[in-house]
This record gives structure tokens, C-alpha cells and sequence, in this order.
């Protein structure tokens, strides 16, 4: 009995190291500024430095974010993960061999590049790869590594800073070279997209690619291989972007940009990062605060992406999705209204209340919008513009990432029961929207998932408030003309619990209100 996995899970597996790569990061850097071998080596950093020197890496990833999806379709999402792990390898090298704070802010200004190239579209090559029944689950499987890197980094820095030289924090940069470079080496053995390659024409080389993955020749044919592609000039950088909203793909694209934006803005970063400043806040010692902020919640978070990579297949991305939208919104609600209460003090319960509600915000988080995010924006594109939406929706996310990374110690400051109350409104504007217009994807085809969005664009925010609220009164369904498998759909509110119709069905219904 061959227990040998398939292709296209070793081909997933691999390619989320790059996952791997960005935890290290987030897990390491809190650790490696406050260590005084840092401090001693390069200099003692104020406040806002810290905060401009964490936040860094995901400003300088928004721009490559921006055009690498045109690249990866352009010249194949391999070679652009390898490019940007070229990049990231050399800002981990400038970092990691600093005796200035000028070079270790330009290290990490080009590795934010790297990654700006290459984690959007580590998502894109782990769809298109995946079977319909397994999707879920591999694509979740860069943000498994993300949270398991957050780990690694926070025990990785806390057993070197016991070192007396500089090699205490430089240990953490040479450990992250080290994968860096195993992922551009094994990258090199990887078969490109199929998806990708049957859009450039070049069908031959994509059954080579299919056989090496072991992807089921029935399902691609079914789904991919039968269909007949029209050969396309190639677009300018422009010309890309501005196909992304053309009507046929703009829902699309501001659904994903959307989502990937607003799961970023929930605070999440906010709780990650300054875990130790909320805890303090709460009336906890530092140290005790500390441990609980870097290294409890960094192996809860990691414990709880188990299951929810399993289930990922299982439980639906929409269900997914507004259920955690609503456990996030109840925690910082909770956490708000103590503050607002003034209820939180050193020696009362209300801080064990906030302590838990943090840890539950970041599990809850791990569990559902940190897959779904990903996944679903990626997804819900067609073929010809996947790379370049994902890629695009991506950059958002790094800009929503850095603003809440350089906001929340401002907003705490001022105000706590402000910016928790900031952050639930936030997740749930983003759990209403998402209860409107997101239907689900789970076991689906790529291609059979454009079938779920309705033509005609979509209307101005008026009229979906309006059909928002007139889903609960009369309505009448009526039938569409079934679509023809070249045509561009877009969406419409869809109503709560509503799911696709099955692979066979070729019709989609249209929900009219009756009073309209």
C-alpha cells in the first residue's frame, strides 16, 4: 500500500513554508527589538521607533502587493514566489548582519518587498492546484504555518536571549535564511499551475503538471481542459488592473479586496502584537504578562488551527466566516464595555474577564477569518484574473495590517474602551456584509463558483440597505436563462444560508422583491 501522498499535497505543503517564513517574523521581531544584545548592537529604540520598526515589513510589502499578480500572470506564480523569497532571503541577510538601526530598517523594508511578492500568490498557486474536496483545507495551510512560525520565533527568541553576544538575536534572522532558501531550492522541483498554464496555451506542458500532482484527469478535464480559452493579448500593468473592475469582475474584486482589508482591521494585529500592553492595561505584572501574551496565546492560537485546517472542507466558508465574525465582535464588545464600566482593576475579576476575552479573540480569529480570508479571495476569481485580484486584495490587507499595527497603541492611550469598541464595529459592518453577499464555495470547482454571482453590477449601497432589510418581507423567486459557461457573472445580495446550486444545476435564481 502506497501511503506516499499525493503530488498536489506535497506541492501545497511545500509552498506553504512561505507561510512559515512570515510567522517566523511576526514571532521573532517583538522579541528580538527588546532584547538588550539588540539594544547593545544596534541601539535603543523609543516608542514610536519600536512601533515603525515592527510595522515596517508590511508597509513595504503594499506596493509589490499591487502588481504581483499581474506578474505571476504574466510569467507564472512559481517565479514570482521564487523572486520574492530571493528578496525576503536578502533583507533577512541585511537584518541579521546589522550594527545600525539604518541598515536593520532597510533589511526590513526589502524583505516586506519579498513578501509583498510572494505570500498572495502562495495562495493562488495552493488553489488552483488543489482538488474541489481538499481545497479548503490545503489553502488554509499557509496561515496553519503562519500561526506555527509565531510559535517557533517566540520560543526560538526566548531561548537565545539567554546568549550573551550579539548571535542572541542575530540566531533568530539566520534560522529564517535558512527556510527561506530551502523553500527557493524545492520551489525549483514544483510543477506550475495547470489553470495557469491551459491559459497561456500551453496545454501539453499542464497534463505533464496535472500527471505530477496527481490531480484526477476527469476533474480537470470536467472543469478546466474541455473549456475553450480564448487566446489574449498581453496587458500592461494598467491595462490589468483596470480589467479587474470592468463589469464582469468588479464585484469580485471589491469582495475580495474587501475582505481581506476588513479581516485585518477587526484589531487582530493589535492583539498580537501588543498582547503584553492590553494585559498590563488589565492590571497584570509585566512579566506575567509576557509570558501569557507571547507564549500561551501563541500555542493556543497554533492548537486551534489544528481543527480548523481539518474542518476547513467541513464547516463552509460562509458559516465559517459569520460565525466568527460574531464570536469577534462579542469579545471586544465584552472587553469595551468593562472599560467603559470601569470595571477592570489590578485586584477585581472583570481583568481575568479581558485576559480570557483577548485569548478567545485571537483563537476565534485563528479558527475562522484568518483561513476563510484567504481562501475565498482567492476562489471566487476567474482564472484570468486571480493572481492579479488575490495579489491586489493582498496589498490591502498589508496597508489595513500596518495601520493597525501603528494605530492601536494610540487608541489605547487615549482611550481603551474607544478602540475595542473601534474594532467591534468594525467586525460587525464586515459580518453584515459578509451575511449579504458571500455564498458559499465549499466543494466547489473554481470554475463552477462563478455560477453563484448574479449579472446585473452591482447597485449603489442605498439599494442593497434596502434589499437588505426587504429579504425578510415578500418576496417572489424567479428564474434566470441559464448561463453559458464563457459568461461573466456578478453578484447580488444572496439571501442568509443560501447555498450554490449543485454541480449539475446550470441555472441561478434571482431574488426580486415584490414591493420594488
Amino acid at each position: 500500500m502506497d501511503l506516499k501522498p499525493p503530488g498536489y499535497v506535497q506541492a501545497s505543503l511545500i509552498a506553504s513554508l512561505g507561510g512559515l517564513a512570515n510567522g517566523l517574523d511576526t514571532g521573532c521581531i517583538g522579541g528580538i527589538i527588546n532584547m538588550s544584545q539588540f539594544t547593545a548592537s544596534v541601539r535603543e529604540l523609543s516608542a514610536f521607533m519600536i512601533g515603525f520598526t515592527v510595522s515596517l515589513i508590511m508597509l513595504t510589502g503594499v506596493l509589490p502587493s499591487f502588481f504581483a499578480g499581474y506578474l505571476a500572470d504574466r510569467f507564472g506564480r512559481l517565479k514570482v514566489i521564487q523572486a520574492g523569497m530571493l528578496a525576503f532571503t536578502i533583507g533577512l541577510v541585511l537584518e541579521g548582519s546589522a550594527f545600525g538601526i539604518i541598515q536593520f530598517s532597510i533589511g526590513r523594508a526589502i524583505a516586506g518587498s519579498g513578501q509583498g511578492l510572494f505570500l498572495g500568490n502562495i495562495s493562488v498557486y495552493i488553489c488552483e492546484i488543489a482538488p474541489a474536496k481538499s481545497r479548503g483545507m490545503l489553502s488554509s495551510m499557509p496561515q496553519f504555518m503562519s500561526t506555527a512560525g509565531v510559535c517557533v520565533g517566540y520560543f526560538l527568541c526566548y531561548g537565545s536571549s539567554r546568549l550573551d553576544s550579539s548571535i542572541a538575536w542575530r540566531l533568530a534572522f539566520i534560522f529564517q535564511g535558512v527556510n527561506a532558501i530551502s523553500l527557493i531550492l524545492i520551489t525549483f522541483m514544483l510543477p506550475e499551475s495547470p489553470r495557469w498554464l491551459i491559459l497561456q496555451g500551453r496545454r501539453p506542458e499542464a497534463l505533464k503538471a496535472l500527471q505530477r500532482l496527481n490531480f484526477s484527469m476527469v476533474e480537470a478535464e470536467r472543469d478546466f481542459l474541455a473549456t475553450s480559452f480564448e487566446q489574449r493579448p498581453s496587458l500592461s500593468l494598467w491595462q490589468s488592473f483596470v480589467l479587474l473592475f470592468r463589469r464582469g469582475y468588479r464585484a469580485r474584486t471589491i469582495l475580495a479586496l474587501f475582505l481581506l482589508g476588513m479581516v485585518q482591521l477587526s484589531g487582530i494585529d493589535g492583539v498580537v502584537y501588543y498582547a503584553p500592553i492590553l494585559f498590563a492595561q488589565a492590571g497584570m505584572a509585566s512579566n506575567t504578562a509576557s509570558f501569557l501574551a507571547s507564549g500561551v496565546s501563541a500555542i493556543l492560537m497554533l492548537v486551534i488551527s489544528v481543527p480548523a485546517v481539518l474542518l476547513a472542507d467541513k464547516w463552509g466558508r460562509r458559516t465559517s466566516a459569520i460565525s466568527g465574525g460574531i464570536g469577534l465582535t462579542g469579545c471586544m464588545v465584552l472587553i469595551g464595555s468593562l472599560y467603559a464600566a470601569k470595571a477592570v482593576h489590578p485586584d477585581g475579576a472583570a481583568r481575568w474577564v479581558v485576559v480570557v476575552s483577548v485569548f478567545i479573540f485571537g483563537l476565534t480569529y485563528c479558527a475562522t477569518w484568518g483561513i476563510v480570508g484567504k481562501i475565498y479571495a482567492s476562489e471566487i476569481q476567474p482564472s484570468n484574473t486571480r493572481g492579479a485580484a488575490n495579489c491586489l486584495a493582498m496589498g490591502l490587507s498589508f496597508l489595513a495590517n500596518w495601520l493597525v499595527a501603528i494605530l492601536t497603541p494610540i487608541l489605547l492611550d487615549k482611550s481603551a474602551f474607544a478602540a475595542y469598541f473601534l474594532f467591534a464595529g468594525l467586525a460587525f459592518g464586515t459580518t453584515m456584509v459578509l451575511v449579504a453577499y458571500m455564498p458559499e464555495t465549499r466543494g466547489r470547482s473554481l470554475e463552477s463558483i462563478q455560477d453563484a454571482f448574479h449579472r446585473p453590477t452591482m447597485k449603489g449601497p442605498s439599494h442593497h440597505l434596502w434589499v437588505f432589510f426587504s429579504r425578510y418581507s415578500r418576496h417572489t423567486v424567479t428564474q434566470m436563462q441559464p448561463a453559458t459557461g464563457n459568461e461573466e457573472v456578478e453578484m447580488q445580495p444572496i439571501a442568509s444560508g443560501a447555498q450554490m446550486p449543485p454541480e449539475s444545476v446550470t441555472r441561478s435564481l434571482r431574488v426580486s422583491v415584490a414591493s420594488l
